[in-house]
């Protein structure tokens, strides 16, 4: 048995191997998030429903009708095919080591997400919520806020990116509502976690890997997300796989007009693990370039992860120790980069 360790915790993947399992995408439920915008409330608890049911079961869901509009997705892909061609020297000189708060660009092989492979076959771009250096929370060291790192190229990277990063903030607001219907609690119980919400996004290239794979060397090795959850858009060939409860792993193709929601470790915690928090990985074999941005979503840095009352009884004790938000990540971080090994 293959196990990963995981902020949670070992978790087992099953038997060793890059065989992924073709089955029909309904496997994964596609939840329509339309009735989270409409009055009624009856509606709206539906699709509750349909995110507790995809979360205790799952752990993995599309959403369409999510409200983010396809242009914006488009612009944000074309300019960042733009900066990702530019030269190696170029985006190092906004290399991720560069920031303070873990902004900025990141090399093939600078993760690892699975602490036993070599290193992931992706580089990436990383921003969050834009934060000056002046603000009482930066200058008080909760180093997970603070500015993002730019490049001079390409134009308009900046505004483009930042249009995208506030569409799919919105649409965490709504994830989030849809999460408190489906543990019976108020609409709006998580609004008062997200004020100045960790919302982490990554722009990501994966080259094509052909001829023989190493398993220990993939797009993105085995893992779970640390957040509460990933809102995830696809673009491109099929390379997400999601390990089941059979310990196969089921591929997760893009949908048009959709976008992939996971749960997080975080959620996880906090749910006393009532919502799963799925293993996945990516193994770009398309032979072309692979597209992908997803949002990790948290609370505030400052929010106490410790299982809600609602998901606590005499059969199921607490089983996480309270946590909070910014550490959480930070220690997470600490473990899959390789920038944060290395310094002095």
């Amino acid at each position: 048995m293959v196990m990963v360790k995981t902020g949670n915790g070992l978790r087992p993947v099953g038997k060793a191997g890059l065989d992924v399992k073709q089955l029909a995408f309904e496997q994964i439920p596609v939840i329509d998030l339309a009735g989270m915008f409409l009055p009624d409330p009856q509606k709206r608890h539906d699709v509750g429903r349909a995110v507790r049911k995809a979360c205790t079961e799952v752990g993995f869901f599309y959403v369409r009708n999510h409200g983010v509009s396809q242009q914006t997705l488009s612009d944000c892909y074309e300019r960042s095919r733009q900066f990702f061609a530019l030269p190696l020297p170029e985006k190092n000189r906004i290399h991720i080591r560069n920031s303070a708060n873990h902004r900025g660009y990141g090399p093939l092989l600078e993760e690892n997400t699975n602490p036993e492979s070599l290193g992931d076959l992706h580089e990436a771009f990383d921003l969050a919520c834009d934060i000056p250096a002046s603000d009482p929370d930066v200058l008080a060291g909760k180093s997970l806020y603070g500015p993002n790192l730019w490049p001079d190229e390409p134009k308009d990277f900046r505004n483009t990116v930042m249009t995208c990063h506030a569409a799919l903030i919105r649409l965490g607001h709504v994830i989030f509502r849809t999460f408190a219907l489906a543990l019976d609690l108020e609409e709006n119980h998580f609004e008062q976690f997200i004020h100045k919400p960790l919302a982490h996004m990554r722009i990501l290239r994966y080259p094509p890997q052909a001829g023989a794979i190493d398993e220990k060397q993939i797009g993105i090795g085995a893992h779970s997300d640390y957040e509460c959850f990933t809102i995830l858009h696809q673009n491109g060939e099929s390379a997400l796989q999601v390990l089941n409860a059979n310990k196969e792993w089921i591929a997760a193709p893009p949908i048009p007009d959709t976008f992939v929601i996971n749960v997080g470790d975080m959620m996880a915690r906090w749910t006393n693990n009532l919502f799963c928090s799925t293993l996945h990985r990516v193994i770009n074999q398309s032979g072309k370039e692979r597209y992908s941005m997803p949002l990790f979503f948290g609370p505030d840095y400052d929010t106490l992860i410790s299982p809600l009352a609602s998901c606590v009884d005499e059969a199921h004790p607490p089983l996480f120790p309270a946590i909070g938000a910014g550490a959480y990540i930070l220690s997470r971080f600490d473990e899959t980069y390789s920038y944060r090994q290395n310094e002095d």
